[in-house]
């Protein structure tokens, strides 16, 4: 089974309202599960509680989700972002205490490794597809990603 397969098969249960998923075969036993949404009504008779003050439209502020490997244009650059493509752990080095795979201010190339993402205890490279100067590192070693998120900022123009 590749991992491609396995990718999709946790995305889309991730997507629906499946809070568990098994597969089994010859060659192998997969098993996700997910925690289900809770939802917590008030007692009848209680009245909601608001914490805070309601957020008005010109306040609020949401991030744009992109999808996977897409260019952001800034005041002072075009910035290409290399996101997550998949959900697990985010780690910048081969190993603990071995070196990271790469640095801000570094330069790297179509192919070249930029970090693992650990999911479901296999270890995912995962590769830059661009050649530039690694701008910003967004994610902190050991830190959990979701699919799309953010992970390093290049910029093409160097």
């Amino acid at each position: 089974m590749d991992k491609e397969f396995i990718k999709q098969l946790i995305e889309l249960v991730n997507s629906s309202s499946l809070t568990k998923f098994e597969l089994k075969t010859d060659q192998i036993e997969l098993k996700i599960e997910k925690e289900p949404l809770k939802v917590v009504t008030p007692a009848e008779g209680e009245q909601p509680v608001q914490t805070a003050e309601p957020v008005t439209p010109k306040e609020f502020k949401s991030e744009k989700i992109l999808p996977p490997s897409e260019d952001v244009e800034t005041p002072e650059e075009k910035l290409h972002v290399i996101k997550s493509p998949l959900v697990g752990t985010f780690y910048r080095a081969p190993a603990p205490g071995a070196p990271p795979f790469v640095e801000e201010g570094d330069i790297v190339s179509p192919g070249q490794v930029l970090c693992i993402i650990e999911a479901l205890k296999v270890m995912n490279e995962i590769e830059s597809d661009v050649r530039g100067k690694v701008v910003k590192i967004l994610v902190e070693n050991g830190q959990p990603v979701e699919y799309g998120q953010p992970l390093f900022l290049i910029d093409t123009n160097v």
